[in-house]
């Protein structure tokens, strides 16, 4: 598991307004922690196909289709990065290009008044 792969996860549980079930997340968390064998946490962007999710300004983030091997236009949603367990992580779909993740990195600093 490597920053910038897409992987389908599980994310249950889960409850409010967070986004849930079987989706896509990009891996947003450092190489050094996502192959080190006794880190067992993953820093994740979940993404969505919503459009109300897409209008949330710089920090939901495009993601068309086929890029990363992503099935349908999406969007990371970096106002919900959260940890899982990397045992949530079940299948990668792909690797995304570095622009995009360049972007990802912008709309976490947003979402973080970074």
């Amino acid at each position: 598991m490597n920053r910038g792969e897409i992987w389908i996860a599980v994310l249950e549980p889960r409850s409010g307004s967070e986004q849930s079930g079987r989706r896509p997340v990009v891996i947003v968390s450092h190489d050094s922690f996502n192959t080190a064998p006794t880190w067992t946490s993953i820093i994740v962007v979940p993404l969505s196909t919503s459009l109300n999710q897409a209008r949330r300004s710089d920090t939901a983030i495009p993601i068309f289709k086929g890029e990363g091997g992503v099935p349908n236009d999406s969007v990371a949603l970096c106002h919900q990065v959260t940890t899982l367990d990397r045992s949530k992580l079940k299948t990668k779909i792909g690797t995304l290009s570095d622009s995009i993740l360049e972007s990802i990195e912008d709309g976490l600093k947003a979402a973080m008044d970074m």
